[in-house]
């Protein structure tokens, strides 16, 4: 599938992060200046936004890119790119991994990622 429709179901599910959907906003945006709003394009668009578990509206959404020559459009490849950053970004921002040794009483934390430890005291 080409980086234009990757990028966007992958977004689909990250929607959450503002980053991601910063970027996500800016391609949609784009696609539908580019194309129109009631484009074919966009219709599969939003189609997978509406079902972002269905094979068929992922397959769809690459014909219909396909069919737009948005991967020959510089200014949408550019986009779809700011989008997979953000998305790359945002994983690994996501990923934690911590480590607890306890001894007895006494307790040592360790971790990569957003780690945030609280303690309460007897």
């Amino acid at each position: 599938m080409d980086p234009i429709s990757t990028s966007i179901i992958a977004a689909v599910a990250q929607l959450g992060a503002t980053a991601v959907k910063d970027a996500y906003d800016a391609l949609k945006s784009l696609l539908v200046r580019k194309f129109g709003g009631e484009s074919r394009v966009v219709e599969a668009v939003t189609a997978v936004e509406d079902q972002p578990a269905s094979e068929g509206r992922k397959i769809v959404l690459g014909e219909e890119v396909a069919a737009a020559g948005a991967a020959e459009d510089d200014e949408i490849v550019r986009a779809a790119a700011t989008l997979k950053t953000a998305l790359e970004a945002h994983a690994v921002e996501s990923t934690v991994s911590v480590r607890q040794t306890v001894h007895g009483d006494h307790n040592v934390f360790s971790g990569t990622g957003d780690v945030r430890v609280e303690h309460r005291g007897d």
